[in-house]
């Protein structure tokens, strides 16, 4: 209970509101789908840009209405509006705080302003969103997870007024939810514990009332500042690499410390898998959980997401699209985006590195072949600035 105070007062919610604890993200939006009882009669709002936490849960209970995107990525005020103006009027909007692909920050806080002078409950996905920019507070409902803000996996959370969850049945029926149980009637419990039936993970949420906690005691100012810098210095630096394109908004957006980017004449799975290999650098590679966005970003044709579609039904990935993409967070330094950039300069320059891939036919993977002790070499090693030890 500590840690749900805590996750309260990081989300600058009051005594009306109510902090349910879930598995992640994807739970707590599943879960909101589910207790605003919603029919295919109802429509949700939402965009192209989503994660698909924020968009499968949604098509599976209501009809969605998709704020489309530009060629960068982004999309305006004035496009979610057109969105919440048609009609029928939607009983929600779902956005997110930020992308977890691109880093692009929507202007959140004008987007639910102009929900609500409509009259429309707005749900935002703050996963992303969490860890480095406060939270909107004039939100109805948040959704983040733990692992994102430096926790264990393993807890999420669903925030929302407390009234919406005063009546009907919860998402999840079993004990700890009920005051009252017979062979013909149940009674349930106030929320929160009404919305958390069985054994709680007190240890992944005692970890993110921690994780919260320091995260407040650093300060917004200290966080965004330094989150900054090094999200100019990646920018900066991937767009003077030949044969990198940088996807997503121009500097004329706000972004997140996250970028996502192709390298000419390389399929994105390889790019990982060297900067792992041979420069000891993780990186994500793939869609993200965000096909439509990444298609869109992507620039891809019909023709070739239909070849995508039917690559992926037969069971071969290995040329499914995708992009690389590289974020940095508070532990990050400014040597660590420099050592990044040089590892990739090198891979960018699509010669053999010191050892040979193979790409596996369904998950599209590459895996170096042999022991990696015996061809990670110090002149590789020399090169992107990195040591053995």
């Amino acid at each position: 209970e500590h840690a749900r105070e805590a996750i309260m007062r990081f989300a600058n919610r009051g005594d009306n509101d109510v902090a349910i604890l879930c598995r992640n993200t994807t739970e707590a939006i599943n879960h909101l789908a589910y207790r605003l009882r919603l029919t295919r009669e109802d429509v949700v709002v939402t965009s192209v840009v989503e994660h698909h936490a924020n968009l499968l849960p949604w098509a599976r209970v209501a009809t969605c209405r998709y704020i489309e995107c530009g060629v960068d990525g982004t999309f305006s005020v004035a496009d979610v509006c057109a969105a919440l103006d048609q009609s029928p009027k939607p009983r929600l909007l779902a956005i997110t705080g930020a992308s977890n692909v691109s880093g692009w920050v929507p202007p959140i806080d004008a987007i639910i302003e102009a929900a609500h002078e409509r009259g429309i409950q707005v749900a935002v996905d703050a996963a992303q969103l969490a860890p480095h920019r406060p939270m909107p507070t004039t939100a109805d409902f948040l959704s983040f997870s733990g692992h994102k803000m430096y926790a264990p996996f393993g807890a999420g959370v669903l925030i929302g007024p407390r009234v919406a969850f005063e009546t009907g049945d919860p998402f999840l029926a079993g004990g700890g939810a009920v005051e009252l149980v017979d062979l013909d009637e149940v009674v349930w419990t106030a929320p929160p514990e009404r919305e958390e039936a069985g054994s709680p993970n007190v240890i992944g949420a005692v970890a993110l009332g921690v994780a919260v906690d320091e995260l407040a005691r650093i300060g917004w100012p200290a966080i965004i500042a330094h989150e900054n810098e090094l999200s100019a210095q990646l920018r900066d630096g991937l767009r003077k690499i030949a044969g990198v394109t940088v996807l997503g908004p121009g500097a004329e957006h706000e972004t997140l410390a996250a970028a996502a980017f192709t390298v000419e004449g390389m399929p994105h799975a390889l790019v990982a898998a060297r900067l792992s290999a041979e420069f000891a650098i993780g990186v994500r590679h793939g869609c993200f959980c965000a096909h439509p966005y990444l298609t869109r970003i992507l620039g891809l044709s019909p023709a070739d997401i239909a070849q995508f579609r039917s690559d992926v039904h037969s069971g071969d990935r290995r040329a499914v699209p995708g992009a690389v993409r590289a974020s940095a967070g508070l532990s990050t330094t400014a040597e660590d985006i420099d050592r990044f950039l040089a590892a990739l300069t090198i891979i960018a320059r699509n010669e053999a590195g010191p050892v040979e891939y193979r790409q596996d036919l369904r998950s599209g993977d590459f895996q170096p072949l042999g022991d990696a002790a015996d061809w990670w070499t110090d002149s590789a090693a020399t090169q992107a600035g990195c040591s053995r030890s």
